[in-house]
């Protein structure tokens, strides 16, 4: 199995470029939920994800319920500013997924409302307004659950 990153309605080319680039490398699986605000094939998400398309293991879903359809004995842990467990509290598993919303508005409230156990945070300053950069998220996390999991097999 593998680890699972999903951007919910992504809206920053880069970001997911860059992303899709950390994925390859880390054979994890990146899982997209429309609307997309771009073309995958768009030139921004290529140049960010440089040569390293071909190591990508990417889907795209109608919506997000249609991911949670296909893997519904899967663990899905939600990033959100307004969970109070830290990530690095959470104890991760091979094949879970680490669900991070869009760069301006995060995931719906109501996905977090229904899901608080399972929401996690990145520890930061409060008051500020502001959040880390979404592909900067997505690796933080990513790599304290491979890290947990002594790298599933990595060099």
């Amino acid at each position: 199995m593998s680890l699972n990153i999903v951007f919910y309605e992504p809206e920053i080319p880069f970001n997911t470029g860059a992303i899709a680039r950390s994925c390859g490398l880390t054979n994890t699986r990146l899982h997209l939920i429309e609307p997309l605000s771009f073309s995958i094939d768009d030139k921004h998400v290529k140049r960010a994800g440089l040569d390293y398309w071909h190591l990508v293991d990417i889907n795209v879903y109608k919506n997000f319920q249609e991911l949670r359809d296909e893997y519904p004995e899967n663990t899905f842990y939600y990033a959100s500013t307004k969970s109070s467990k830290k990530y690095s509290d959470v104890k991760f598993k091979d094949g879970d997924f680490i669900v991070f919303g869009p760069e301006t508005r995060g995931l719906p409230e109501d996905l977090i409302n229904e899901n608080m156990e399972t929401a996690i945070r990145i520890p930061m300053l409060k008051d500020f307004g502001r959040s880390l950069n979404l592909s900067n998220s997505a690796n933080i996390i990513l790599f304290e659950a491979l890290r947990q999991l002594d790298f599933l097999d990595l060099e």
